[in-house]
């Protein structure tokens, strides 16, 4: 019974997703806010048990070696609880703010220098006698469409002459990068369109069969 009634609730609330195709309406509305309160409520309880009960209080109880230093974190993250004062003190959480953001950009700006950027490098000094005509065909369209691409976004001289000609070739490059990304991106969602229809009419109407 409760089986079915799983069944029921989801394919009732994929048909409220879906009635946004005819227009803005309040049964959408009431399927949008279920789920974004389902998800804050999943979020708050997995915070909860995974980090802050698991990775603080836990170690702090149990007097672990070095759980001392936890108040620190933990002093920072009561600083950021401040945006909910009035805004004579909320200003307090700047300096939490402050300091996640400063950490965030450091982490990302090596991730993607040794992530990105490093393995692009890699990726492009190719060599072109390979032996194989396929594998130097390859390789030579990424080196000019890695090279043509960056020229493209060099502003310091005049896009005339023959910068303008390499800068019109890595335009091609980058149309035709964002269009295979848009297409993978349709393809991603088709995929999940085709899964709740195939849920809709397999797992509820049995029109189909199921996965």
């Amino acid at each position: 019974m409760l089986e079915i009634l799983s069944v029921w609730i989801a394919g009732g609330l994929t048909l409220c997703i879906f009635s946004f195709l005819y227009g803005d309406n309040p049964v959408y509305k009431f399927a949008e806010h279920l789920y974004v309160g389902f998800s804050a409520a999943y979020w708050l309880i997995y915070v909860w048990h995974f980090t802050i009960k698991q990775m603080v209080i836990n170690p702090i109880a149990a007097r672990d070696p070095g759980a001392w230093m936890l108040i620190i974190p933990l002093f920072f993250g009561f600083l950021m609880l401040s945006r909910w004062l009035p805004e004579k003190y909320s200003w307090i959480s700047r300096w939490s703010i402050a300091f996640t953001v400063g950490i965030g950009a450091g982490l990302v700006t090596i991730g993607q220098i040794q992530g990105l950027l490093l393995p692009q490098l890699r990726a492009t000094i190719l060599p072109l006698a390979t032996g194989k005509w396929t594998t130097n065909i390859n390789n030579f369209i990424i080196i000019i469409g890695t090279t043509t691409t960056l020229t493209y976004f060099y502003f310091s001289r005049k896009d005339t002459g023959i910068m303008s000609r390499f800068s019109r070739i890595g335009i091609a490059f980058i149309m035709i990068a964002l269009g295979a990304a848009f297409g993978y991106t349709v393809m991603a969602r088709v995929s999940l369109l085709i899964g709740r229809m195939v849920f809709i009419l397999g797992n509820w109407f049995h029109i189909v069969k199921p996965l």
